[in-house]
Formats: C-alpha cells, structure tokens, sequence
C-alpha cells in the first residue's frame, strides 16, 4: 500500500485528495495536511470584507468531513520538507513519512517586502484569507462611520490581479448603496503596465474594459505603480515610464486601504535545493512532478510559472481555479501510472478561465492557453457574471462537503461563456 500526502488543503489540495480517493479508493492511504482545521473558499473573501458574507458561509471544517470520506487528517501544518528521507516535519514536532507528495500550500504572503504592508504589522487590509478578509470588514464598519480616501491595488510582484478588481467595484457597489460613495475618493495602484492587465498581458479587451469601468465609477488608477513605504493613513509610491526609470513619486492618503502582497513559497520548502526557486515556488515537469526528486508532485499557486513577459514593474502569472483543477487530475493520473510502474503522461491543460465579480456585473475571461500567442483570447462583461460567481461559491462549497470530483460547473462555465461569444458574434 502507499501512502500518498497532499500537502495544503485549500481549493488545490481539497479537490486533490478527493480525485486521489476516486482514484484508489482502499488500495492506498491518502493523507491530507492544512495548516488549520478548516477549508476557506477564498474567491468569497472580497464578499466577506464588505459583509455580503460571514466566515461560517464560508469555511468548512475538515476533520470529521475527512473522517467521513475516508481520508487521513492532520491541521497542525508543515514546519519542514525533507525530500530526501521522503519525511514531513510537522509544526507540533510530529513526523510524517510518505512514499508520493503533492504540495498544494498555495503561496506565503510576501507582506514584509514593502515596509507598512498587511494587516498584522502595517496599516493596510488584505483578502488572501478569510481571517484577513474578517478584519478587512471591521475596517470597512470604520470607513462608513467616518468616510475618506480608499487605495485598492497590488504590491509590486504580485500575480494574481482579480481580486483587487473585485474588490475595488465590490466595494464601490457597496457604499453606494449606503449612499456614501460621494464621500469616499477611490484609486486604483498597481505594478501593472495598463489596467485589466492581470499578469497575462490582457485577455481579450480587458484593458478597455477595466478603464471603462473605472472610469463609470469614478475610480483614479496609477499604473506601473511601486509602493515602497506605508505608514498610518498614507502611502508613499513611485511611479515609473515604460522603461522601468522613475517618473513621479506619490502620496495618496487612505481612510482604508486593501493591497494584494506578493506571493513566496512557504517557509516548509524555501531553500531546498532542485525543489523550489529561489522565491520558494515549486518547480516541475511536464507532468506536475519536481524534476529532481520524482515523487513529489505540486499543482496550484505554489507551482513555479515564468511571468508572461517583462513589466517595467514586477509582476507574475496568476493561477487560476479551471488551471488548478487541470493540475490535479494530471498529477491523479501521473501517480496511479508511477504506482502501476509505467511512464508518466497526463499534462495539464494551462488554460485560465475566470469569473470575476463586480458585485451587480462582471468580467468573464478565458486565455486558452493563458501564455500568447492563443487560440483563444476572449473577455466579456455582463450581470450573468455576477450570478455564475455566486452559483460557483455553492457549487465549490457543495463539492468540498459531498466529496465530488467531476468539474461539472466548470464545463457549465465554459458552455455559458461559447453561448455569450455566440450572442456576441451575432450582433
């Protein structure tokens, strides 16, 4: 019998261990480790900050769902990778020993590279956890008592955009209906050369689109932004030309503020030799497997992916949910074939397709493949965006409870978004 860990229960490991049990059912011991004793659906958080939801519609807790399905637990996390002894240093000194890994951490938020950064030890919100997106919303109850300037964007090396658009319009949406948004300036900062970026170069016409947007409700953008310091209330920035020389420096005052960090490989694998690069970021074949040692496996946003091309500021390659999905059921067939003895040959299909919520509208993107030159390179906007989100969080949180792995709403999304570029293509 071996005995497969997947490391990191998020969206990534969640539905990896579900594919792994299809897949083996008895015949072999599945393992799941997180970092605490629940699963958060994080696309909810930028919901969760402006109090559209709470952090009980939004988690699960995993010990007794793993229980139910047949499926070790462990929520204490990893201190240390030790792929060599194929042995995993657990944060309560115990160990794990496994004979297939799958890392599926997700990434450790890079707040400390900007001074004043993060909601722990600086002045700014962050909705990368449902934690975070909690105490985002406490801030939030502050703005509406004594409204002022908002900051919403990302650091410079950040890589996944999106939510800090949801987030901007979402919010905006939301004081509206308080009937306070003509008291509160907002501006968009980020290391992007051009708005509707998002790490990919555009997709589709995703640069009018966000402009457009921005400018119907009246949101300031500063672009191929650095933020270098933030302090109480204020945040210094420098802007630069398409060259990557200083154009203007900034200070744009904040009554509340939400920057995306840039992401890192977590502390359990940072430095290991041929495992990770030196961002701690995974790195891995054709197959999802770590070229040096063959066992271990990574799929998510902790995989190490190259930046579409070179931005004047930093900026990465997001990861997308249909992307991770495509990952996971790579590495389910490429370890039933090491374990059957045969040459590994399932590879993931590096599409990204994405809903993002505008809070009464959206943008639904597809990039197929998600690296130019594609075959398909696509964008729309429209109000069935907005529903598909909310039906994608019930349908996610129902997958998570039931154990379910056919990606049903996905191949819906992908039908809705042929019969919106029909409709389109017909006008």
């Amino acid at each position: 019998m071996a005995k497969i860990v997947v490391m990191g229960a998020g969206i990534g490991g969640i539905s990896q261990v579900y594919e792994l049990k299809k897949e083996f059912g008895k015949k072999h011991q599945i393992v799941l480790i997180g970092d605490s004793d629940r699963f958060e659906f994080t696309p909810s958080n930028p919901w969760v900050a402006v109090g559209w939801r709470t952090e009980d519609q939004t988690t699960i807790e995993l010990p007794g769902l793993m229980q139910k399905h047949g499926i070790e637990f462990h929520g204490q996390g990893v201190r240390r990778l030790h792929p060599t002894e194929k042995r995993l240093e657990l944060n309560d000194d115990g160990v794990l020993d496994y004979d297939y890994l799958v890392i599926a951490t997700g990434p450790r938020l890079a707040f400390e590279e900007v001074p004043g950064l993060g909601p722990d030890d600086g002045y700014t919100q962050s909705i990368c956890k449902t934690g975070h997106a909690e105490t985002a919303l406490a801030d939030v109850m502050k703005l509406v008592q004594n409204p002022g300037p908002v900051v919403i964007g990302a650091a410079p090396g950040a890589s996944c955009f999106g939510p800090a658009y949801e987030y901007a319009f979402i919010l905006d949406t939301e004081l509206k209906k308080r009937r306070i948004r003509d008291r509160v300036p907002m501006r968009f900062v980020t290391p992007e050369p051009y708005v509707g970026h998002l790490g990919l170069d555009g997709v589709g016409d995703t640069k009018s689109m966000m402009e457009s947007e921005f400018r119907d409700r009246h949101i300031q953008w500063t672009c191929n932004a650095k933020i270098t310091e933030v302090s109480a209330g204020k945040m210094q920035v420098t802007e630069v030309d398409d060259d990557g020389n200083e154009k203007k420096k900034h200070e744009f005052p904040f009554a509340h503020s939400m920057i995306l960090p840039a992401f890192k490989g977590v502390d359990a694998v940072i430095g290991i030799e041929g495992l990770a690069n030196p961002r701690g970021f995974i790195l891995i074949d054709e197959f999802q497997r770590n070229p040096t040692f063959q066992n271990v496996y990574a799929v998510g946003v902790c995989v190490a992916i190259p930046p579409v091309g070179p931005t004047p500021v930093a900026t990465g390659a997001p990861k997308t949910g249909y992307m991770i999905e495509s990952m996971v059921t790579a590495t389910t067939h490429n370890i039933r074939a090491a374990i059957d003895g045969k040459a590994p040959s399932a590879r993931a299909t590096w599409n990204a397709v994405c809903l993002a919520d505008f809070g009464d509208s959206g943008v639904a993107f597809v990039a197929l493949p998600q690296i130019p030159p594609r075959n398909t390179n696509w964008a729309s906007r429209g109000k069935w965006v907005h529903v598909a989100k909310i039906a994608y969080e019930k349908y996610f949180m129902h997958k998570v409870r039931a154990a379910k792995t056919e990606p049903y709403f996905e191949k819906m999304v992908l039908k809705m978004v042929g019969a919106t570029r029909l409709k389109e293509n017909a006008k």
